[in-house]
């Protein structure tokens, strides 16, 4: 059966209606590792979520969003909050938490800026990529991976791949909803891809070692839009077992902004 014919689930079902603060973390978040553990791309969406539903006001966005991991994050139940750090007319710090079965584990905290006018000094920005329809599709997981999150995203691959060693650009969307019976926002989207930064572009054989990242970093300077996002990505390591992945992000009208994650590097 093709990949975008099995049946799916949302990566979370709430449980207290859409306005509540508890979800389900569905087969879809699990990660292909371990299959009772959320890769972290969708539970920072969550936060995301959350963080876009905090306080909302006309002309603000978020400019920069970074996710802490404090430990691995169970599938099954789990519980947001999210609220205002520091108040501002023109820039707020928001902060957000997940926890499951009683202790945290992601933090996240967010920059929301004012609106202003600049298309006309706007500049630095990449080169658009090649478009989606441009990609290979590699439907396979590597050896050895658990279905799940993998199989909740269609990948159309630039360079690279999950299986093969170096740098990778892909572009993702989503085959499921965020939350189930709502929409996703597409910076929702481009969270959970870019915590895929560090698999796509493994410098190293992930059968053998291990990639954990401590944190994820996005930063943006404009909004993203559609359905389609991608990441081009790259891994550095030093020799004391850290590394540093960074990447640039992408929708189909182009760059949109970076994202960065610290990663330990481990044998298996």
């Amino acid at each position: 059966m093709p990949a975008d014919a099995i049946p799916l689930d949302p990566f979370y079902r709430p449980l207290d209606g859409p306005e509540g603060d508890r979800f389900h973390a569905t087969l879809s978040t699990t990660g292909p590792w371990f299959a009772d553990a959320q890769h972290v791309g969708p539970p920072s969406a969550l936060l995301v979520r959350a963080l876009e539903r905090c306080e909302p006001r006309p002309g603000m966005q978020l400019s920069r969003i970074t996710v802490e991991v404090l430990g691995p994050v169970p599938a099954g139940e789990v519980q947001v909050r999210a609220g205002v750090e520091r108040a501002g007319r023109t820039i707020e710090l928001l902060a957000a938490e997940m926890s499951a079965g009683g202790r945290a584990v992601l933090r996240a905290r967010a920059w929301r800026l004012a609106v202003g006018d600049t298309p006309a000094v706007a500049c630095g920005e990449a080169d658009p990529l090649p478009s989606p329809e441009q990609g290979v599709s590699r439907p396979e997981l590597p050896p050895g991976w658990l279905p799940g999150f993998m199989d909740a995203v269609e990948w159309r691959w630039l360079q690279g791949w999950f299986g093969e060693p170096g740098p990778g650009t892909t572009w993702g969307r989503l085959r499921v909803p965020l939350v189930e019976g709502e929409p996703t926002s597409p910076l929702q989207r481009l969270t959970v891809l870019a915590d895929t930064a560090n698999g796509a572009a493994a410098p190293l054989d992930l059968r053998h070692w291990l990639f954990v990242n401590t944190e994820l970093t996005l930063h943006l300077h404009r909004a993203p839009v559609g359905e389609w996002l991608a990441v081009d990505a790259h891994t550095v390591l030093g020799p004391t077992g850290t590394g540093t992945v960074s990447g640039l992000l992408f929708d189909e009208r182009g760059h949109a902004g970076r994202c960065a994650q610290s990663v330990v590097v481990r044998p298996r």
